[in-house]
């Protein structure tokens, strides 16, 4: 059972909505390519992991807190008598261990991702131990990209490399479980200790002022022009969507980037550049928002 189901990060959401309408500093394209990366490798996992038939609580996307210090896990398996931690990364290539170093195979270092997974897995013990929950904990690197290779790997480590990933799975699956409220009150506690937010935001500051205005294409990224009376069509990609459709989308996307101003008609109307007329974007927003205040003092939420 997933009781907690992966989400798009909101740091990736946001620099995604700012890519397509204003240049992004080298540091936040940069960002962006990381966490594209890595979504895309979760998103690999989950559609992986979907082969475990035993009965499990699976939780998704964690970020805890021990002792001041936040961690996060990928992924959360809770099964009878084993806790699964899974570190997932997306890396393509050949790497090596050279003692704790990780690096490529042209000699360069990176952050080593078994630190990462130690460092995870030392502070839910911690948390585990405060909560009161004693059940063995296994660790697990997964490396889902089938263009990754570790040179010389390790006999003994959590690594899990993209050709022992099948393997890894008929022999979980080939474990019994069976959950009890014991197991359902872990779940519980973890999901009420989880963090929503993340203080840790790498975005870069922007106004409404520097941002492009108009709709932008929900399939590629880019901006929209071509549209009737009911479709609007994207030249580069060749997709279509109903003028509610990108109407809404585009309202939530202004909605994600400036959270703490209010949606008026006007600033919408602004927003998407004149695209879609005062009326239109007053039905949408009657459709799927709460009206508050009259008049010019109306707004939306």
């Amino acid at each position: 059972m997933i009781l907690k189901e992966r989400t798009k990060p909101e740091e990736l959401q946001l620099l995604q909505a700012l890519q397509p309408r204003m240049e992004l500093e080298e540091k936040d394209a940069q960002n962006l390519r990381t966490l594209e990366k890595g979504y895309e490798g979760e998103v690999q996992f989950d559609h992986w992991f979907k082969g475990y038939q035993v009965e499990s609580i699976i939780i998704n996307d964690l970020l805890l807190e021990v002792n001041g210090t936040l961690f996060q896990i990928d992924s959360f398996v809770i099964t009878q008598d084993r806790l699964h931690l899974f570190e997932v990364k997306n890396l393509e290539g050949d790497y090596y261990l050279d003692g704790d170093k990780f690096k490529t195979a042209a000699g360069k270092e990176i952050k080593n991702p078994l630190h990462q997974l130690s460092r995870a897995e030392s502070l839910l013990k911690q948390l585990l131990k405060e909560l009161g929950f004693y059940i063995p904990l296994d660790p697990h690197l997964v490396f889902i990209n089938p263009e990754f290779a570790l040179l010389q790997a390790p006999l003994k480590s959590p690594i899990i490399l993209p050709n022992q990933m099948n393997r890894f799975m008929k022999n979980m699956n080939r474990v019994s479980s069976k959950l009890n409220t014991k197991h359902t009150k872990l779940a519980e506690a973890l999901l009420s200790l989880h963090i929503k937010k993340s203080p840790y935001s790498r975005v870069s500051s922007y106004d409404f002022s520097m941002l492009r205005k108009g709709v932008v294409c929900g399939e590629c990224g880019e901006l929209m022009e071509s549209y009737n009376r009911y479709n609007f069509y994207c030249s580069h990609c060749n997709s279509k969507e109903t003028i509610d459709s990108a109407a809404l989308r585009t309202i939530l996307i202004y909605q994600l980037l400036f959270p703490d101003q209010k949606v008026t008609t006007s600033i919408i109307y602004e927003w998407v550049n004149g695209i879609f007329s005062p009326k239109t974007i007053r039905r949408v927003l009657k459709h799927n928002f709460l009206v508050q205040g009259e008049g010019s003092s109306t707004f939306y939420e």
